[in-house]
């Protein structure tokens, strides 16, 4: 991933609503947050959502088991907002990267009153939005009838100057994910496993649809990716994420000598590449889905030999 392209948060706005059927009406979703520990960045996100020229139907923040402020912080805005609600899990005492988040997510999306909505939204809690950002992403699924997952650019702030983290074209970054409801009913809910952030959209495509990320709408992360967990953690967790996903092993080395030479030197190569060979060495399950790995696998080779490919 590179941070080299400088990019605005911002943007003009324009009109909410779109016709379908001889009406006219907001687009209707609903948005999900598992929040663990960000008393520093969630109240900048509940801000950015109200703010928005095309609100939630219905936004429930599961606070997972947060030992700051997070609780309070979103308690006090819950008594503001009646489409806001929270939830509280205890705290067990660690991070529990990609399924952790996932479980959290499933708790709040049985706890969902809304029913008749067209996207379902998993958002991070350290984001800040312009106010027609949603708006401006189902411009985009309008467009495109079989585009399944979207979301916007995630941005950085460095030395004042706001700036995309590239990364290639069908992934959609965790951190905000738009799902169009025909296809989550078609993908049957998120694997609470590491990982889950690349799956849904490779399932996308394997089943007929398209992913993309929305270079043309920005979304401002407050906290770097992986600071959370460390650097050295991060990569690791990403390298058994590819090894959980089914990655070929030829893609999977070349992947990580083409790290080798980008910041932090060695260091991400090291870390993907321990993360990947410990799958095979523990003996964890990969996916259970033969057929998407089967279709993976395929994709890499494709691109291994200059072919058309997901990995452009």
């Amino acid at each position: 991933m590179n941070d080299t392209t400088v990019a605005t948060l911002h943007s003009p706005a324009g009109s909410h609503l779109r016709s379908g059927n001889g009406d006219v009406r907001p687009f209707r979703y609903v948005v999900i947050t598992p929040a663990r520990n960000e008393g520093e960045n969630i109240e900048a996100t509940i801000q950015s959502l109200a703010a928005q020229t095309n609100p939630p139907l219905e936004w429930i923040i599961i606070n997972d088991g947060s030992t700051d402020n997070t609780l309070a912080i979103v308690n006090r805005y819950a008594a503001k907002y009646p489409w806001l609600r929270t939830f509280h899990l205890p705290d067990r005492g660690f991070r529990e990267p990609g399924s952790g988040v996932i479980r959290a997510f499933n708790y709040g999306l049985a706890r969902l009153v809304a029913q008749e909505w067209d996207f379902i939204v998993k958002l991070d809690g350290d984001l800040e939005l312009a106010p027609d950002y949603f708006e401006r992403c189902f411009r985009e699924f309008e467009k495109d009838s079989r585009l399944a997952v979207g979301g916007g650019t995630i941005c950085h702030e460095k030395n004042g100057v706001l700036r995309q983290d590239v990364d290639v074209e069908f992934h959609v970054r965790g951190a905000t994910k738009i799902y169009r409801r025909e296809f989550w009913n078609e993908m049957g809910g998120l694997p609470p496993v590491v990982g889950w952030d690349t799956l849904d959209e490779l399932k996308a495509n394997m089943l007929g649809w398209t992913s993309r990320t929305f270079t043309n709408v920005n979304v401002l992360h407050r906290r770097p990716t992986g600071a959370a967990d460390g650097a050295w953690r991060n990569w690791v967790k990403n390298g058994r994420a590819n090894y959980i996903t089914g990655y070929h092993p030829l893609f999977m080395a070349l992947k990580c000598a083409k790290r080798i030479p980008q910041r932090p030197y060695f260091l991400a190569a090291l870390g993907l590449f321990c993360g990947f060979v410990s799958g095979y060495l523990k003996g964890e399950p990969q996916v259970d889905d033969r057929a998407l790995i089967r279709y993976v696998r395929k994709q890499q080779l494709r691109r291994l030999f200059l072919q058309e490919s997901l990995w452009k």
